[in-house]
Order: structure tokens, then sequence, then C-alpha cells
């Protein structure tokens, strides 16, 4: 046995899950992700142990063969056969179709996710909840460092839940347990996993992460029991304690917007010209470069060495315009004015019955019985008029609107097709919504005539408590 299984509490694993089951504002169904690797196999096990104390709860779990390997589908019948034992209903999804040269971790990320949505949806689940443990926060911190992904809210890891797509939350009650952890419950009740030989392949950057980090372990890592409990704990305090900064700051961002910002059409926002920072400059910026983000269509905010030029140019005053991210900050003495920059838009083809995302911004839904082509229009009078009547000026309006999306159908020379359905779209949230973005995510959905997203349904998914 690992000296580093024997060196962890596995009743933890038990407590961490009582607790997670306690923040639900109403029990339900939840849905598992089992994937038989040791975190979700111990997630599984150890929130079926916990409902015995829990009533009103129910468990179901869900295995996706990715059908990237010749024994993932006898993987996922061996987790059928331990939820068969455990009594827990279970149900396996398989990814079919063709699969990408490149990108292939990210793509397999995009079908899990849908695929345990589809099956939430269907079984009327309260969430999904995933085994992802420390040990995966601390590799995604490390490969968001050497990709210098910092922002106005600096460096982060996963949070501890996240809206998929406008209806499913995807809960990581987990995520502050280490995997020794884990794996020393699982041993402790005579339970097995399954390792997966892509968790050794140097071609996923993961991977390579992952294997750094293990030859350049903490010292901290090699210490008795006792230190290592205590380093756990932590770990757990620091990572609750990051994501109550976080979600405080987009509540001041909100705020600031609430009190501040105002959308029109969709494709212009304007900031009061003074005060500047009464939200304090970086939670201000935050919510400023939330709008520019849904405005630009992008689904991450500017990285740090952007949000400092354009920090400095909103905080001096300086009548003008600036770009940056696909985005115009257009400063005039009646207000600071956000709008997409006419450059590089985009032609969608949305078949007749589905729908996609033009530019990042606009949600389109092909009600016709013939395709229909979105683009920029070719002539904005009519809507640079709208703009112009909600109090736009006139030089922004213009410069807006010829951003703005027209629909055609198949026919180059028809007009725009009524059968079609228009919606905004918010590129920072729409996908994958953070919790501690949520108030600031339902402030700009308010903006722009959006209803607000769907409700966390638990109080907090990690507690700060003196267990861990």
């Amino acid at each position: 046995m690992p000296a580093e299984v024997i060196a962890t509490d596995p009743a933890a694993v038990l407590d961490a899950a009582r607790q997670f089951l306690e923040t639900f504002h109403t029990p339900g169904l939840v849905l598992v992700a089992v994937s038989g690797g040791s975190d979700s196999t111990g997630l599984l096990l150890a929130l079926n142990e916990a409902m015995t104390s829990a009533s009103g709860f129910s468990l179901a779990a869900c295995t996706i063969d990715h059908a990237l390997r010749a024994e993932s589908a006898a993987e996922a019948q061996l987790v059928a056969q331990l939820c068969a034992r455990l009594g827990i209903a279970h149900i396996t999804r398989r990814w079919d179709g063709e699969k990408p040269l490149t990108g292939l971790q990210a793509a397999a990320r995009g079908a899990r996710y849908r695929l345990l949505s589809a099956v939430a949806h269907e079984s009327g689940a309260l969430c999904v909840v995933t085994g992802h443990s420390s040990n995966d926060q601390i590799e995604t911190i490390a490969m968001r460092s050497s990709r210098s992904e910092t922002g106005s809210t600096g460096l982060s890891g996963m949070a501890d839940a996240v809206l998929f797509e406008q209806r499913t939350w995807v809960l990581r009650p987990f995520l502050g347990l280490d995997r020794a952890m884990i794996r020393a419950y699982l041993l402790a009740r005579g339970e097995g996993w399954i390792d997966d030989p892509s968790n050794d392949a140097d071609r996923f950057e993961r991977v390579r992460v992952r294997r750094t980090l293990a030859e350049n372990p903490d010292a901290t890592a090699q210490a008795p029991d006792g230190a290592l409990l205590e380093r756990q704990a932590l770990e757990r305090r620091t990572l609750v304690r990051q994501s109550s900064a976080r979600q405080a700051m987009a509540g001041q961002a909100a705020g600031y917007l609430g009190k501040h910002a105002t959308v029109c059409g969709g494709l212009v926002a304007r900031i009061d010209p003074a005060p500047v920072w009464d939200a304090g400059r970086d939670a201000s910026i935050r919510g400023i470069l939330a709008l520019a983000a849904c405005l630009g269509g992008r689904a991450y905010l500017p990285g740090r060495e952007t949000t400092e030029r354009l920090g400095d140019f909103i905080a001096s005053g300086a009548l003008g315009r600036l770009t940056a991210g696909r985005v115009v900050f257009d400063r005039r003495r009646s207000g600071l004015y956000l709008y997409r920059e006419a450059r590089n838009l985009p032609i969608l083809e949305v078949c007749p019955g589905e729908e996609g995302v033009w530019d990042g911004r606009f949600r389109i839904e092909n009600r016709a019985k013939q395709p229909i082509f979105v683009s920029a229009v070719s002539d904005g009078a009519q809507t640079m008029a709208g703009l112009i009547a909600a109090g736009v000026p006139d030089g922004v309006a213009r410069r807006a609107a010829a951003a703005a999306p027209a629909v055609l159908v198949a026919d180059p020379g028809s007009k725009a097709v009524s059968p079609v359905n228009v919606g905004i779209w918010l590129s920072p949230w729409d996908t994958f919504l953070p919790r501690f973005d949520l108030t600031l995510a339902n402030q700009c959905a308010t903006l722009f005539g959006r209803a607000c997203y769907k409700q966390l349904p638990v109080q907090s998914v990690l507690a700060e408590s003196a267990a861990f």
C-alpha cells in the first residue's frame, strides 16, 4: 500500500460527503459522474454511505464512454456492476462520431459535459457531481500559470460549482480533498478503482504537468501523518477563502454595473462618466471588462497587461478611443461607451431546425424550412436610428450598428425571414458559469434584457470546517 495512502484519514471523505448533502436547499436526485477512477468511485461510495442518514435524497450514476480506447466499454461495464451491487441506478452514454486530431482533451471534456447534462435533464436530477480533487486543482493552477492566464481577478483554479449551458449545475464537493485521502477511504472499505492509461500519456498537457509536480513535490508532501493532514486542511481553507474573495469581487462588480451601466439593443454599453472607481478599482474594472467580454463575444476577460492598460485609460478620464478584445472603449464627455469593433465579423450558416451562435454574441435559432446565413448588416440605418433614439451618440451608434447581425435566406437576394429567433448570447458564461461569477452574470443578463441564470441548488459546495 502506498505510504501516502496510509498517511491520510479516510473518515474525512465521508464527513465531506455528509457536509455536502447538508448544504442543499431541498433534497432530491443527485447524479454522480463515475469514470471508475479513484476520485469518482470514492465520491459515489461516500455519497451513497452519507445518504443513509440524509432523508429525501436519491443517487444515480452516469459513465461517459469516450470511445477513445478499446477497454473503455469494459470499464464502463465494471462501473455498472459496482452500481448494481450498491443498488444505484446507472446509465452509460457513449461519445460517438469522429474525434478531432487536435484539442482532443478539450473536445472530450465538452462532449462529457453535454452528455452528463442531457442525462441530468432526462432524470430530473438536482445537479451533476464530479470527483475532482485538490490534485486536479493544483494541476489546473499550474497549467494556467504556465500559460500566464491572469486577468483582473488574478490566477485561479477550478470553481467548486459550474453551471453548464445555462441548465445543469456541476458540483465538485471533493475539490478540497487530496487524492490519497480518497484512495484511503476506498481501501478501508475494500474497494478498488480503475487506472486510466491515458493518465500517463505525455501528449496531454495535464499529464506533463502532473509528472512535473510529482518530480518536484512540496517539502510537506513527505511529512509525517499529522503534517500531511495539516497541509490538506490548509489547502482546503485557502480554496474556500479564494472562492469567497472572487465571489465578493464579482458581487462588488455587479453592484457597480447596476449603479452606473446601461446596455442598448445588446450592442452598446454606457458607463457613467463619474464616479469612476466607487466600487474600488479592481471590482469596477472587473465589471467593465465583463461587459466588454459580452459585447466582444469573448469567453475570457483580457489578460493582466491589457487589463492594466484599460484601467489606466479609464482612470485618466481622457477623451478618445482604445480597442481591446474586439471591443472599442470610446470615452466621451457623456460617458464611456463600449461596442464591438466592425472587423473580422463572421458568416454563419444555420440549417433548418438548428441553432448557432454568431460572433459569440447572438444565438440564432432557425425555424425556417431552408438554411439561413447570418452576417454583419450591409445597411445598419435602422439599427443606428434605434440606438440614437435610445440616447447613444451618433458616431457610437453608427459604428456599433455596423457590427449588428443580419439574417438572410439561402438566396442572397432574399430579405430576412421571419421564422428565425435571435437572442442574446453571453459568451463569458452561457457555456460555463463558475459559481463565484453568478451575481455578476445575473447583473449582465439583466442589463442585456435576459432572464437570470438558474439558481444554485446548494448554499455552498465547500464549507470551511475544523474537520479538514
